[in-house]
């Protein structure tokens, strides 16, 4: 290998070191969601369809984390070991045409910085509409908000006092911590607990109309109600509990040697409990 070659390849190892493995992986993620958002036919009805990626972000700044996606638009929160927050906007648009869904893609406008994440656009239309997916990495230690409507939301490996809604579409809790209040109108939720014990103050999450999936990990110390209104229950472990009403309907118990409240209830949907 030549002088500049090898002066070249040092200076990629460089940059792809100083990116860090979070980077990296998201770089990635984008990667493999744009080779496969191309090769589906999302709109139908004889239109074209364009996929885009935008990276944007800014330093962590201590306050809340606030993401308004927008109407049919999805929001995943994700943790990472950096100060700073990274804005992925996974923007698809559909036309009649593939260059006037590419012009339509460029005219969603993505907003990022510390007063708030968001998408605007043109009004959907019958033959033209567009959406935006955020993947929005932050501090571990975040304070989050988010409200979407027909769209999914999720958050993984983020501990803080979070405001999570949704109204029509998944709503999802992973490795989470804090003071957290979630809320799904019309969809599923599943929360994964980890670690030995709840981190933070407490978990108060509901579902109206749709299923609860709730994983524990073997070992879990906390103040657990579960259950559901209008709907079966299953249980893949041993408890001890005190049942409020039919077994079907909603259950106390104290995991381990107790701690914060863990509260995940659906009102019209079945409820599966299980070892993570």
């Amino acid at each position: 290998m030549r002088a500049g070659a090898l002066i070249r390849h040092a200076t990629a190892l460089a940059a792809l070191s100083a990116l860090g493995t979070g980077a990296l992986a998201a770089q990635q993620d984008d990667a493999d969601w744009k080779a496969d958002c191309q090769q589906r036919d999302h709109f139908g009805d004889n239109r074209e369809g364009y996929c885009e990626v935008r990276v944007s972000g800014f330093a962590a700044w201590g306050g809340r984390i606030t993401v308004d996606p927008g109407r049919n638009n999805g929001v995943e929160f994700i943790g990472w070991d950096r100060d700073s927050v990274s804005v992925h906007a996974r923007i698809q648009a559909g036309a009649g045409s593939a260059d006037d869904a590419r012009a339509l893609a460029g005219r969603v406008q993505i907003v990022s910085a510390p007063s708030g994440i968001l998408a605007q656009g043109p009004d959907n239309r019958r033959r033209e509409s567009w959406s935006v997916n955020f993947v929005v990495y932050v501090p571990r230690r975040s304070d989050l908000a988010a409200h979407t409507e027909n769209g999914p939301l999720g958050v993984t490996g983020v501990t803080g006092r979070m405001e999570l809604q949704t109204v029509n579409g998944p709503l999802g809790l992973t490795d989470v911590g804090g003071d957290v209040r979630a809320r799904a109108e019309n969809g599923p939720l599943e929360v994964a607990l980890g670690g030995h014990r709840w981190d933070g103050q407490g978990l108060d999450a509901e579902t109206v109309n749709g299923p609860l999936a709730l994983s524990i990990p073997s070992d879990y110390s906390a103040r657990l109600e579960t259950g559901t209104v209008n709907g079966p229950m299953s249980v893949d472990f041993p408890i001890t509990m005190t049942v409020q009403g039919r077994l079907t309907r909603r259950l106390s118990t104290v995991l381990g040697s107790g701690g914060p409240t863990v509260r995940a209830v659906t009102t019209n949907g079945p409820v599966e409990i299980s070892r993570r």
